[in-house]
């Protein structure tokens, strides 16, 4: 069980880390998203199923809908 703990909280940190230092903003609004997903599969190895349902509906769902909706009003506006 340690295992998969430490291979899941490695994905987060990648995935955190890749969403900080890329350059393309989708690719940075996904691996927020996947950071976001896998911290809440980590709530749920630590026995916390309410912080995991609510980390997967805003933190990884809801956020990353808003900040595509947000990208996409933001390309709308420069042509």
């Amino acid at each position: 069980m340690e295992i998969i703990f430490i291979i899941i909280a490695l994905f987060t940190l990648s995935a955190a880390v890749l969403a900080v230092v890329t350059r393309d903003r989708t690719v940075s609004i996904l691996a927020a998203g996947a950071a976001g997903l896998f911290s809440s599969i980590l709530f749920i190895i630590l026995a916390a199923p309410d912080v995991a349902m609510t980390e997967a509906a805003i933190g990884s769902g809801l956020t990353t809908f808003i900040f595509f909706f947000a990208l996409k009003k933001v390309r709308g506006g420069e042509r």
